[in-house]
């Protein structure tokens, strides 16, 4: 014990002189003697403090204090120790400081109590954050150990508190705005959802709510407290709306409740209290509101949406609160004066307003709810809406609560059931009667929803049935009323309801002294009841009405008809009323004036009078006012009482929706009658005039399809309905007839006109609309090339008009459609001599003088002379004649036409610029060389066109008509005419392309390049544009290309389009020309059939007549070729010899040269030889005849060409020698003629003759060594003398010409290959199929994409031979039309190489006349 003393003396003296290792050093050694030593402990901690080992200095402290827990000496030294870290041990700090604190307490040292708390608080607030501060403050407050020795050293609580809460206040706001920035940049992060867990988190630590009760239990300042319960209120309503639904939600919940009721108790006026007390409520009815606790609040905030709808309502008679009185009311004020006077900063009391009107009221009501948030604002406006049946406002608003309480509930965790409930009922009720029966589904649900758990709703059961009353399901709405009944026997509401659905069943006798018992009840109730006693004054009406339906009985007036009257005097605005009044004056009291005005005042009053709307309906169609018709229907239909609801068994109501298709059809918007008729049908698929109207909406908006279906459906009708008579189903006979024209199925449409106009013969629209049928088919015949057709459409069309109607004789579209029918026999001149003389007589009359013909008469000269001329003619003339009479027939129908619509503005210009072409038609079809300068009809046309521009300047169809007519004669203005059009209408094909037309007749490509261009832009199917744009082609050397601009000119065309068939008919024989290879047959027919077509539309056109006779020649037509000629021949002969015109003389030579020819292919061979002398004769003098050089020398080759042959054939062969010698002579050697001669010499069998043919052949192998034919000759004579001098040098030249690129045609190929094959097998022995074998494979090798050397491998058999056979037949796949040149007898002998039967079929069929197929097909069969 001695040694621990010595130890702590040494420690002491060390410690004397700050010599810390020795210290600690000295006091280990006597822990290690004495382990709790307290001293050693102590030294040890200060040694190591002054060392800086603070950690082990804290720990030595700790370990004092637990031997000696209440010696001061530790807790001092902690406490400097902690001192020095500043705020890094606060904690620790306050712990040690409070264990000091205690100390002194028990020692009474209450200086050195309170100095300790002094310092740690002050150290707190200087090296700590704020949070730690709050905590520090919390040992000066009555919760600290230490506050009852100190109370009266400390602050006053309060103080303290209140610096506590602003605090906490100040951080809580900065860490959740801190918190909320930095999580709602977050990927997916939301506002609100980031808020509401930000403000869960910190709330959940926040002990701000404590402070604030503690600060408003300890302050006496009442303003003070006022603050801070204020604060606590809104600091625990934030809580509440942060927490999620459970238990925590519900406690939160009901903390804020008690803490605004205790607001309310003592009148403290604040907002969010006196809302919550209010709206938190969820009472069963209004009634069981406070109604003092809603006056003080409408006093205290006179300014709020709330406090405008509670006055409004507290005023209103639907309240059911007692009126406040005057005494009242000063006695309130009196109260709150004392209390508010000091926080009224304007020094007088708050006012409320007080409505004194109904409209105030509503209007002040209206701008409260439209801004309210409150449950308890929307469920009065929601009664007292339903008490002013203002049912749309009140589903609008009931929707927007229903939203709003869903939120609420969200926010406050309440259930709010009975609010619920109100709501539902509001909103049922409401739609109920809103559009009525639309929405009664949806009532319906919310009614069930209601008494699911309140199966005694007297509200829902009374909205279930008027549903079912709605729905005509009587006894079902007899159950619900009278249980509602039952529920409350004061409802005279109910009582009245429930004895009207009986009524409406038909039970009038039971009904009718329920209602009567009911309305002494309701006179009681005085002005309240004005509505209601109204409402059942017109019920009894109506059962009376209905008990005793003889006409005396409801003609009297006084039966039911009093009480109607007594019904209108309770009430103006009641609509039945009116529509049964209506229906009084209408049927029985036959005031019509009256009858209307009551329909129209009960339809204005309330759109859901059915009945009403009809008659009034009905009355404005009957005056076609169809305005009208449609404001009347749309109010029905927007009423809600026209569709029935889904699985309702109440029938819909089709004729608003039928009317409103009416009107909309005659306001030409067919799209909405569409959809109108459209609902009609939906409601009463089987009404009749709805499909009729359904077909005519289709067909005015260009919808055929559906109209055809849709007339259709209404002729089924026609079949089955009894009701309708002929006067009514002609109509859709006609629309059919209509929509069947637009459709282009003319012949179907004029046969349904017949039909109509054979029933209804003065039905002048039909007459009208069948005659242009008729010439619409007639052109479209006219287009299709069914000329024959057209022709019979424009006589029928004649023969009709002659017995039309008189009073259609006097339109504009009679005389055009007259027109059109006499402008198809200039169309089709072919068939002018069909054109029907005697009813153009008929139509046009003979009067010359008639001021209907005047019109431009002393330009054009065309009057009625012509037509009424009834000579004889000969044949030749009688062309002539019968297209004059035709061409002026059309005029003067045109001016009739003129003539006719001299009121019609539009029609005046029309009927100009009809006639302005009838004019240049005329001018058209005379004779080209009258063509040459202005006539009478092109100056009439250019006067026509003038006029209708003169009439409708803005019309771009006018312009470019008058550039048309003045192309010629005055370009400048058909120029500036065209540019006109094009300005009018940048996008007209057919101006462009007259643009283009004019540059080119004045030579300018580039010009007339991009008009054609911009034509086909503008309308790629427009022939002409392509026709243009190939003579742009043709003119700048590119015929290839032109030709395909023609070709697909003509493929676009119409066959009424001349002009385009001569380009393309005139371009395909020029390339037949001067084509090297020979085309196919095929490729002839095309324009074979257009130059035919041709010849229908213009017969007296010569030179394309020839021209198909060129082509029939080609295509081995002999006897269709040598009837043109000879027809030709003829008309040129006359011609001739009429006028003896060198040009004629001309014509009439090649004619015959041609003709000799056909003659020849024909095997009439006497015919040529003569045809051919007179060819020769005429083209001997080269003066007597415009023929050139050229032009003569090809004639008189052609015809002793022909001339030989013709003689050969005729065993004349001495003559045919020297028609050969002359032709060769006069043609300078022609090759081919010597070829014939060469032949015709070899047939003599002569030696001297086949000497001489084997020279000339020599000779023009010299002159042409590429002559295919002559090398071909020389070869197979060579092989026939077996010269192989001959052969040799032949050979020689054949494989000169095989292997040439130019000038060698496929056909010529196989000849080259034919004779050498034949020379090689000739010259070989005993080895020759080898040497055939090779000359084919040289021919594949030279040829390999024709047919012939394959076909040459394939015949030497063998297995090579069928792999040839597929080659040819596959080659000559390729080879045809249009990627090749090969004919139908090659391909038909590549098929007929494969030796299957198959395939020997098909060439029987691709080449029925060739024999290949026929013996391969017999060798294939006999195997």
């Amino acid at each position: 014990m001695s040694s621990v003393k010595a130890l702590l003396k040494a420690v002491a003296e060390a410690a004397k002189q700050q010599k810390w290792d020795a210290v600690i050093e000295a006091a280990s050694e006597v822990l290690k003697k004495d382990a709790k030593n307290y001293q050693s402990h102590i030294f040890t901690a200060f040694a190591l403090d002054k060392k800086n080992i603070l950690d082990e200095a804290e720990a030595t402290y700790l370990a004092a204090t637990k031997l000696k827990p209440v010696d001061a000496q530790a807790w001092q030294g902690l406490i400097k120790l902690y001192q020095r870290q500043g705020g890094k041990k606060l904690k620790e700090y306050q712990h040690a400081a409070l264990k000091l604190a205690e100390i002194y307490r028990d020692t009474e040292e209450m200086h050195k109590c309170q100095d300790v708390i002094d310092k740690f608080v002050d150290q707190a607030r200087s090296q700590g954050d704020r949070q730690q501060y709050v905590e520090a403050m919390d040992l000066m407050l009555p919760d600290s150990p230490i506050y009852p020795a100190l109370e009266g050293r400390f602050p006053h609580p309060s103080k303290t508190y209140e610096i506590q809460a602003q605090i906490v206040e100040s951080e809580e706001k900065k860490r959740i705005n801190t918190l909320i920035g930095e999580r709602r940049t977050r990927i997916g992060a939301r506002i609100n959802d980031v808020t509401l867990e930000v403000k869960r988190e910190i709330y959940h630590k926040s002990r701000l709510g404590y402070i604030y009760g503690q600060l408003i239990n300890w302050t006496s300042d009442d303003e003070i407290r006022r603050t801070y319960e204020e604060k606590l209120l809104h600091y625990c309503y934030e809580r509440l709306l942060a927490w999620p639904a459970g238990e925590q939600k519900e406690r939160e919940a009901s903390t804020v409740l008690k803490l605004a009721n205790d607001m309310v108790i003592i009148r403290h006026p604040f907002k969010l209290a006196w809302d919550i007390a209010i709206n938190w409520q969820d009472n069963e009815e209004i009634g069981q509101w406070d109604v003092t606790v809603l006056r003080q609040y409408c006093v205290f905030f006179p300014d709020s949406d709330l406090n405008r709808v509670v006055m409004g309502f507290l005023t209103s008679a639907v309240s059911p609160f007692p009126q406040e009185t005057p005494e009242q009311a000063a006695s309130k004020t009196a109260d709150t004066e004392t209390d508010e006077s000091e926080d009224d900063d304007d020094g007088g009391v708050r006012t409320t307003y007080v409505p004194l009107t109904e409209e105030d009221r509503l209007l002040m009501m209206t701008e409260g709810i439209h801004s309210a948030v409150s449950l308890f604002a929307f469920r009065l406006m929601g009664e007292y809406y339903q008490h002013l049946e203002e049912h749309e406002s009140n589903v609008e608003l009931m929707r927007k609560a229903l939203a709003f309480l869903k939120e609420e509930r969200v926010r406050t965790g309440l259930v709010f059931q009975h609010t619920e409930d109100a709501f539902s009922l509001y909103l049922g009720t409401a739609l109920v009667f809103y559009q009525s029966p639309r929405h009664h589904q949806e009532a319906k649900n919310l009614f069930d929803g209601v008494l699911a758990h309140e199966g005694s709703s007297t509200a829902a059961l009374i909205g279930v049935g008027l549903i079912y009353e709605e729905e005509e399901e009587y006894d079902e709405a007899i159950s619900f009323l009278e249980r509602a009944v039952l529920r409350d026997p004061t409802n005279l509401r109910v009582k009245t309801e429930a004895a009207w659905v009986k009524a409406l069943k038909g039970d009038f006798t039971v009904s009718k002294p329920e209602l009567e018992n009911c309305i002494p009840l309701i006179l009681k109730k005085k002005e309240q009841a004005k509505e209601l006693l109204a409402q059942t004054q017109y019920r009894l009406g109506y059962c009376i009405w209905n008990l005793d339906t003889s006409k005396a009985a409801r003609k009297s007036r006084d039966g039911a008809y009093s009480f109607f009257l007594q019904s209108l005097r309770n009430n103006l605005n009641y609509a039945p009323a009116y529509t049964i009044l209506g229906v009084y004056y209408a049927d029985y009291a036959k005031d019509k004036k009256r009858a209307r005005r009551c329909f129209q005042k009960a339809v204005e009053l309330s759109p859901s009078e059915v009945e009403s709307a009809e008659r009034l309906a009905r009355s404005f169609a009957d005056e076609g006012d169809w305005d009208r018709v449609e404001l009347v229907a749309q109010r029905v239909v927007e009423s809600g009482k026209v569709k029935p609801p889904p699985g309702s068994k109440r029938k819909g109501i089709s004729w608003p929706f039928a009317a409103l298709g009416v009107a909309e059809l005659n306001k030409q918007d067919f799209h909405n009658a569409i959809v109108s008729f459209q609902a009609a049908l939906r409601i009463s698929p089987n009404d009749y005039h709805s499909w009729v109207g359904l077909g005519e909406s289709y067909h005015s908006s260009g919808r055929y399809i559906a109209a055809t279906k849709a007339i259709l459906n209404a002729q089924k009708l026609e079949e089955t309905d009894t009701t309708l008579d002929d006067g009514e189903t002609w109509f859709t006979k006609f629309l059919l007839a209509d929509i069947k024209r637009e459709l282009g199925e003319f012949d179907d449409a004029i046969e349904l006109y017949r039909q109509v106009t054979t029933d209804r013969p003065d039905e002048e629209g039909v007459a009208i609309a069948m005659m242009q049928t008729m010439v619409d088919s007639a052109l479209d015949s006219l287009d299709k090339g069914f000329f024959g057709k057209s022709v019979s459409l424009a006589i029928e069309n004649l023969t009709f008009a002659a017995q039309a109607p008189v009073g259609i004789t006097g339109t504009f579209n009679f005389w055009k459609t007259v027109a059109d029918s006499c402008s198809i026999f200039s169309s089709i001149q072919g068939r002018v001599s069909d054109f029907p003389t005697d009813l153009a007589r008929k139509l046009l009359g003979s009067d010359d003088a008639a001021p209907e013909y005047q019109a431009f008469r002393d330009i054009d000269g065309v009057g009625t002379d012509i037509i009424a001329t009834d000579g004889v003619f000969s044949d030749d003339e009688m062309v002539g004649v019968d297209l004059t009479k035709a061409v002026q027939a059309t005029i003067l129908a045109h001016k009739r036409a003129i003539h006719v619509s001299a009121n019609d503005f539009h029609a005046q210009a029309v009927a100009h610029y009809n006639l302005g072409w009838a004019e240049y038609r005329a001018h058209v079809c005379l004779p080209s060389h009258l063509r040459k300068k202005a006539t009478r009809y092109l100056k009439a046309a250019t006067a026509c066109f003038k006029r209708a521009i003169e009439l409708e300047a803005g019309n771009s169809e006018f312009w470019n008509s008058l550039g048309v007519v003045t192309s010629e004669i005055n370009p400048v203005v058909a120029q500036h005419s065209f540019v006109r059009s094009l300005y009018l209408n940048e996008k007209s094909a057919h101006a462009w392309t007259n643009l283009g037309t004019l540059a080119l007749l004045q030579n300018d490509m580039e010009l007339a390049n991009e008009a054609f261009n911009r034509a086909q832009s503008a309308d790629p199917d427009f022939s002409h544009a392509w026709l243009g744009q190939g003579m742009v082609a043709l003119l700048l050397g590119n015929h290839k290309e032109a030709r395909g601009l023609f070709t697909h000119a003509m493929e676009i065309a119409e066959s009424s389009s001349a002009a385009t068939g001569r380009r393309y008919a005139v371009s395909v024989f020029d390339h037949v020309v001067t084509s090297a290879s020979s085309l196919p047959i095929t490729s002839l027919i095309q324009p074979i059939f257009i130059l035919s077509q041709l010849q229908g539309l213009k017969p007296q056109d010569l030179a394309y007549g020839h021209l198909l006779a060129l082509f029939q020649e080609r295509t081995h037509e002999s006897s269709r070729a040598v009837a043109t000629l000879e027809r030709i021949c003829a008309v040129l002969e006359a011609d001739y010899e009429a006028t003896e015109s060198p040009l004629a003389l001309k014509h009439f030579a090649i004619a015959k040269g041609d003709l000799s020819r056909s003659y020849l292919a024909a095997g009439s061979y006497a015919e040529a030889i003569e045809a051919g002398e007179m060819a020769i004769q005429l083209s001997i003098d080269e003066s007597d005849s415009e023929l050139t050089a050229e032009e003569r020398k090809k004639v008189r080759l052609s015809a002793h060409v022909t001339m030989g042959l013709a003689q050969y054939h005729s065993n004349e062969i001495n003559e045919a020698v020297a028609c050969f010698e002359a032709a060769i002579e006069e043609s300078d050697g022609n090759p081919d003629a010597v070829c014939v001669l060469a032949q015709v010499l070899w047939a003599t069998k002569k030696e001297e003759a086949r000497d001489r043919a084997r020279e000339i052949l020599w000779e023009v192998i010299e002159r042409a060594p590429n002559h295919v034919q002559s090398v071909a000759l020389l070869g197979v004579i060579a092989l026939l003398d077996t010269d192989e001098e001959s052969i040799e040098a032949v050979v020689q030249e054949l494989q000169g010409l095989r292997a040439s690129d130019e000038g060698v045609s496929p056909s010529e190929q196989s000849q080259l290959g034919d004779v050498l094959r034949a020379i090689a097998a000739s010259s070989a022995k005993g080895g020759s199929d080898g040497l055939i074998a090779s000359q084919a494979q040289t021919d594949v090798m030279f040829y390999p994409h024709l047919p012939y050397g394959w076909s040459e491998l394939a015949a030497l058999g063998g297995e090579e031979g069928e792999g040839a056979a597929e080659m040819a037949l596959r080659v000559a796949r390729k080879g045809i039309p249009p990627r090749g040149d090969l004919g139908a007898e090659d391909l038909a002998e590549a098929y007929a190489g494969t030796c299957r039967v198959t395939d020997a079929q098909t060439a029987v069929m691709i080449a029925p006349c060739h024999k290949a197929g026929w013996l391969a097909l017999g060798q294939a069969i006999s195997g």
